[in-house]
């Protein structure tokens, strides 16, 4: 039976059920739950604090987790990222009091307050630069205010936070982050594949749709080339001889320019439904 670790809390941890239940397997119903066992697809879910998914993994005491990169590569452990999962975006960067800092070489001998210590010391190290390292598990933004630190390495989302604390974002990001599904190093337990291809298919369901146009006979190449879909579009003939039905899908995003440039062409009856789910 495959082993999963799922975020039983946090910004993850809602999407990251959401999409294990658009693949098809059980998830709890009841937040305090803390294991779940799908037996018909023979995998058991265990929600733990996403901080510790990829100590359990990479311990080898769960086969599989689904996590954040920052979270993964802070704990820096015996895992691999195998597949990214599309939710819960977010970059990780240096900021300071404004107008202190414009570039990471500035730390140089100072203090930087961090909640992921294990993926700041890293980066810094392979960037050269010798800077103190302050762990904190929460409120870095008050650090430097309350004179623990001199610069803070965190997640940014809009920003706001930061603002309202005196401080800026200064340097390149260190990290981009987003949701990804991580394993132990080498491994391929039963299940996995099939985890994988299923997860790899709700992507696809979420960023493609299904068009269906019909089109007079001698535009099929020039429509063809405005839908080519991932292999060839699917075109039969209708009783109408001159005119044939297309299928193709297309990127979500691209819905209505494409519909309108084949309208622009000549075709009519253009119709487009969701995908609930597919196989690539």
């Amino acid at each position: 039976m495959l082993r999963v670790a799922v975020p039983n809390k946090g910004a993850l941890s809602e999407s990251a059920s959401a999409m294990l239940s658009e693949a098809g397997y059980r998830q709890r119903r009841d937040s305090r739950e803390l294991v779940m066992v799908d037996p018909d697809n023979d995998i058991e879910f265990f929600f733990l604090r996403p901080r510790d998914i990829a100590v359990y993994v990479g311990s080898g005491t769960l086969d599989v987790g689904l996590t954040g990169r920052d979270l993964f590569l802070d704990a820096q452990v015996e895992a691999e990222e195998l597949m990214s999962l599309g939710f819960g975006a977010s970059t990780f960067r240096f900021a300071g009091p404004v107008g202190d800092f414009t570039s990471m070489a500035e730390l140089q001998g100072k203090r930087v307050a961090t909640s992921y210590d294990g993926l700041l010391r890293a980066y810094l190290a392979e960037h050269g630069v010798d800077a103190s390292v302050v762990r904190l598990d929460g409120a870095v933004e008050s650090s430097v205010r309350l004179g623990v630190a001199d610069a803070i390495a965190d997640v940014v989302e809009t920003g706001t936070t930061l603002r309202a604390a005196g401080m800026e974002i200064f340097g390149e990001p260190i990290l981009k982050s987003e949701a990804v599904l991580i394993g132990r190093k080498g491994a391929n337990p039963a299940g996995l594949d099939v985890l994988k291809r299923r997860l790899k298919g709700v992507l696809v369901a979420r960023q493609y749709v299904m068009m269906d146009y019909d089109v007079r006979k001698e535009l099929v190449e020039a429509a063809a080339a405005l839908t080519p879909g991932l292999e060839s579009p699917t075109v039969s003939p209708l009783r109408d001889s001159d005119w044939v039905a297309v299928r193709s899908m297309i990127k979500k995003s691209d819905t209505n320019r494409i519909m309108d440039e084949l309208y622009d062409l000549g075709a009519r009856a253009i119709l487009v439904s969701t995908i609930h789910a597919c196989r690539i």
